[in-house]
């Protein structure tokens, strides 16, 4: 069974999220990873700043930290075979390291980027959406493409919105509000009260402004 270590640089984490800016890099890698692990390659991921010990205790990694002071960082082992330094491969050399069929169906940059554009809106994720409309405008994506995912994805959005406000509706109900004057079997006759326009008496009584009924 192949085995993928990764040697990632200091960082504060490895998803690409979690500073104001995303990492558009480390998120196609983590989902490429995820990937790999669904077609049963072993993927194990050190990371600098979380586990020094690691990269000290393998001569290959230990020797690029020497060379590069850690420049040539990541570092991609197959089997212990050094596959890549210094950049992050694409799904397709991933693929081609472990041995894996070529990918039938290709998603194309334009397609990420508005799958992206949409996601954004439904997470309500800002910097996403700043990152993910400017890269869409660079791989040539027009403004009616790109209103069209936010549309979906605004679609989705509104959609969870309503279910989960439904459903805590059904589990935390509103209680019954009180009935009103002329729904209510302890309501003064009308006579005294003046409601309804009517009385016993032969007198007219004038219908005040605004009553019931």
């Amino acid at each position: 069974m192949t085995t993928l270590t990764v040697y990632d640089p200091a960082m504060c984490c490895s998803t690409g999220i979690c500073g104001t800016d995303v990492d558009q890099k480390l998120v196609d890698l983590a989902a490429d990873l995820d990937w790999l692990k669904a077609q049963g390659v072993i993927v194990r991921r050190f990371g600098l700043s979380r586990e020094p010990a690691e990269f000290a205790a393998n001569e290959t990694i230990r020797q690029i930290m020497q060379d590069s002071e850690g420049d040539d960082l990541p570092a991609f082992l197959v089997d212990g075979a050094l596959k890549a330094k210094a950049h992050y491969p694409s799904r397709a050399e991933l693929a081609e390291w472990a041995g894996l069929a070529a990918l039938e169906l290709e998603i194309t940059e334009q397609v990420r980027e508005l799958i992206a554009l949409g996601a954004a809106i439904a997470a309500s994720c800002e910097p996403c959406l700043k990152y993910h409309t400017k890269k869409a405008q660079e791989v040539g994506l027009t403004d009616a493409q790109m209103r069209e995912a936010i549309a979906v994805g605004r679609m989705v959005k509104e959609a969870s919105a309503k279910n989960i406000q439904a459903l805590a509706e059904k589990l935390i109900p509103e209680p019954a509000k009180a009935s009103s004057c002329c729904g209510s079997p302890k309501a003064e006759p009308a006579a005294a009260t003046g409601c309804c326009g009517g009385s016993t008496k032969s007198a007219p009584v004038k219908e005040k402004a605004g009553s019931c009924c």
